[in-house]
């Protein structure tokens, strides 16, 4: 099975721990980020990763392929000239991702428990064309849902609202993106959009015709290290919580 790791972001909200350091490489509980998502897709049965590059490009470059673990190969996708967000970063490493089966996407600053052998499972049974990892969360941006498939998009903070299907409203289900999707190898025939662009614009777009499922997982066991206070917070949440984050250790 692939998996792609999305970790080419400035990380410019971590300030001076990123001037010198890439975002994906710093440490969590004594180990750089890159290597818990790694390890988290590992123990989930990926063989084949990709890594996306462009902050300290050769620095990341240079610690992907130090890399060696048995039956696991790691893949560079090297964006150093054109950070393509991850839509178009995506697609960029679309030839090393294709195949017959799901693919794993998972941004490098997260931290959870979810179980990807379960998220696999439930996206497989329902032959959906992504599922997205998503928890009852408070942030301004929000993927909206009814019955479980993916009806649209909105941003509390500015009022911009993006409908794919229509529903009560009060059948709709406001649930926030924990940077988590598996996706079915046919998702690459579908995309339509190119250069720089969010998959999100995608996935609003095909969501219409195509069944995105929501999997929704416990929000307390979740972490989006974007900044030195989100960081510590993320620590401590491993070291609170041993029994969930055995990998992290």
């Amino acid at each position: 099975m692939k998996a792609m790791i999305f970790a080419a972001g400035m990380g410019t909200r971590l300030g001076s721990l990123t001037q010198k350091t890439p975002k994906a490489l710093v440490e969590i509980c004594g180990k750089p980020m890159l290597l818990h998502v790694a390890e988290k897709l590992m123990a989930a049965g990926v063989t084949q990763i990709v890594v996306n590059v462009h902050h300290h490009a050769g620095k990341m470059k240079a610690f992907i392929r130090s890399l060696h673990y048995p039956g696991v190969q790691f893949h560079i996708s090297d964006e150093t000239d054109n950070l393509l967000d991850t839509g178009g970063g995506l697609l960029h490493a679309a030839s090393l991702l294709q195949g017959d089966q799901p693919v794993i996407l998972h941004n490098t600053d997260v931290l959870s428990d979810v179980d990807l052998l379960k998220m696999l499972d439930f996206h497989m049974s329902d032959k959906a064309l992504a599922t997205l990892a998503v928890s009852r969360r408070k942030t301004s941006r929000y993927f909206l849902w009814h019955q479980n498939l993916l009806a649209g998009w909105e941003n509390t903070a500015t009022g911009e609202r993006i409908l794919t299907q229509q529903a009560p409203a009060e059948k709709i289900d406001q649930m926030a993106f924990s940077g988590i999707h598996i996706l079915d190898p046919r998702i690459f025939d579908l995309i339509t959009e190119s250069g720089v662009f969010p998959i999100n614009t995608a996935y609003l777009r095909l969501a219409k015709e195509q069944n995105i499922l929501a999997f929704e997982h416990d929000p307390r066991f979740w972490a989006d290290v974007g900044s030195p206070e989100k960081l510590q917070k993320a620590e401590q949440m491993v070291m609170n919580n041993p029994e969930r984050f055995i990998d992290f250790m």
